[in-house]
């Protein structure tokens, strides 16, 4: 068994940050979003990895991600020329695939649920394509399934306007190699990609084995601002473990489950969990309030801070007023001049310089 991660993409929907980056290395809770799914994948027992990467940010995926090393997996990076699609993605990585059974896995999706369960299910069955399902109160915004009461999958139709369910298609996805056949026989579609939906209903129109399963816990798709809020508060709210290896000062007070990495420093501050500080931070006179994720090498002075993200290198200086459901992009600034807002609320992409006047 083999598995891909598609970790290409524009990231169009978190612009500014993904004009400099890869979407799939946003952090959640300090985390790259790529390397929950490399890990989860790993769980599962199947270390033979290909990640789909993107002229654009190519690199940077290779960089920060390395051999696999860390994650006791082999990763070969797999360079797809246009994002012309999910099925096309499959189709560039079929010398990598070869005829092994894979999994592919949508590299800014973040699941709850094991995926071992399924792949025993999967393999002890001999489908020909297992795909993951979740009810949603917005099915026209997703690829949604039809299935029968034993689960085998009946109709698929990629953001239809009447949808036939509100079973929308998960990231995650399990295929025999057959699918190659059903990829080979698809046309684009009138967006002029290729439709891993309309592979999957190929094979259920040539009377191959295809079922589903619905994934019982959280399921986030981090392509937004919010989405990615969103999952930055439910994985510190589920996963986070309380370590303070940086340096608190007497007059700091931490309360909750809260994570701060090695060589920061807390002066006079105020810390109220879940949140994560990483490493060689330096923080004085502030408060941080619940689901916030603080990157390395961050510095926030004289500032107030709830629900958000700061990445790496970041610097906010003098802003006493709380800023909250925010994302601060890598070594953006922000400072406050002498008149201070009433409300303030951002999204700052990397390298950004702001002063509020």
């Amino acid at each position: 068994m083999k598995a891909i991660i598609l970790s290409g993409g524009k990231g169009t929907r978190l612009r500014p940050l993904t004009y400099t980056g890869a979407k799939q290395l946003v952090p959640v809770a300090n985390k790259p979003i790529l390397w929950y799914g490399i890990e989860s994948i790993v769980r599962a027992g199947v270390t033979d990895i290909g990640i789909i990467i993107s002229p654009e940010t190519g690199e940077e995926v290779k960089a920060k991600t390395g051999n696999g090393d860390r994650f006791g997996a082999n990763i070969t990076y797999i360079l797809q020329e246009q994002p012309a699609g999910l099925a096309h993605a499959v189709k560039v990585a079929r010398p990598f695939l070869g005829d092994s059974p894979f999994v592919m896995y949508l590299g800014d999706n973040l699941i709850q649920n094991e995926l071992g369960q399924f792949m025993t299910n999967f393999k002890e069955q001999h489908m020909d394509a297992l795909i993951m399902l979740r009810p949603v109160s917005n099915p026209t915004a997703f690829g949604v399934a039809e299935v029968d009461a034993q689960g085998r999958v009946l109709h698929l139709v990629e953001k239809p306007k009447v949808p036939p369910s509100n079973l929308a298609l998960v990231g995650i996805y399990f295929f025999a190699n057959t699918i190659h056949a059903a990829i080979d026989r698809i046309q684009p579609s009138a967006r002029g990609e290729l439709e891993i939906t309309d592979a999957i209903q190929n094979l259920i129109d040539h009377k191959n084995h295809v079922e589903a399963r619905q994934i019982e816990g959280w399921w986030l798709d981090t392509g937004k601002k919010d989405d990615l809020l969103e999952a930055n508060q439910i994985v510190l709210d589920t996963c986070l473990q309380s370590a303070i290896l940086g340096e608190v000062d007497a007059r700091s007070q931490i309360s909750g489950r809260v994570q701060i990495g090695e060589g920061s420093k807390l002066i006079n501050c105020t810390v109220r969990g879940p949140v994560v500080i990483g490493n060689n931070c330096h923080l004085e006179n502030c408060f941080i309030g619940p689901y916030s994720s603080v990157a390395d090498e961050v510095t926030l002075i004289d500032a107030d801070l709830e629900h958000s993200v700061i990445l790496r290198g970041a610097k906010v200086v003098g802003i006493q007023q709380r800023i909250v459901d925010s994302v601060v992009g890598q070594r953006a600034q922000l400072k406050l001049a002498p008149q201070r807002p009433k409300a303030l609320r951002f999204m700052i992409g990397d390298d950004s310089q702001i002063e509020l006047a």
